[in-house]
């Protein structure tokens, strides 16, 4: 029905009831100001930005393409989202941090929407085509096959193994970068069964980002 080559199956799952209305409430505030704080004299100074990136580049994590559509006669807008995680089941929401200097997300913001695509093991290059800053990159979309979201709109894109959409819920600061919590509003998977146990495992997987450089994921019996 969404026309995505490679799709084996898809479950979409609608979370808002139909002919429900959605309560009145005032848009979240897409650049809320940080809180500020001096260090005190007896206190140990924080580290250093290049230490924290050199430490917690250890972590391993999914890849993923936030997309929104063109609010106000704008070009939809994308960018390659690493730190996104899921939130809470009731309600249902999920969680990605953006840059406060990031001139995709106020494009995001104004759409109030986004659809997060969740990368597989061979999409790397789909990934870096969205982790160039908009200033730098004059369509990201150019050549991407998408289609909208069923609920949203948002650009769904075309091959990955699974997408979230949603509503922006709330934001709030984290320093110099912003949490935006989403409410899930569909969502779908490609079928996954028979993966476990399969020789090519590592091109089915996931795309995983670690070190600065991305990787595979292979399951084994615990």
């Amino acid at each position: 029905m969404m026309g995505h080559a490679g799709m084996a199956a898809l479950a979409v799952r609608y979370l808002r009831s139909a002919g429900t209305p959605a309560p009145e409430a005032r848009p979240p505030d897409p650049m809320p100001r940080p809180v500020l704080r001096a260090v005190r004299a007896d206190e140990q100074p924080p580290p250093a930005p290049g230490e924290l990136r050199r430490v917690l580049g250890r972590f391993a994590s999914g890849v993923t393409v936030i997309t929104a559509p063109g609010a106000g006669g704008e070009p939809p807008a994308g960018f390659a989202c690493q730190s996104f995680a899921s939130l809470s089941l009731d309600p249902p929401l999920v969680v990605f941090m953006v840059g406060r200097t990031s001139t995709t997300w106020p494009r995001i913001a104004r759409a109030g929407v986004f659809c997060v695509n969740i990368l597989g093991a061979g999409q790397g290059t789909l990934c870096k085509a969205f982790a160039v800053s908009s200033a730098q990159a004059a369509d990201k979309f150019a050549g991407v096959r998408h289609s909208p979201a069923p609920v949203t709109g948002s650009p769904l894109l075309a091959g990955v193994p699974a997408w979230v959409d949603c509503e922006i819920h709330a934001v709030h600061t984290g320093g110099d970068h912003l949490i935006v919590v989403g409410r899930v509003e569909a969502l779908g998977a490609e079928e996954s069964e028979g993966r476990k146990g399969n020789e090519n495992a590592d091109e089915d997987g996931p795309l995983i980002f670690h070190g600065s450089t991305f990787g595979t994921f292979t399951a084994f019996d615990a």
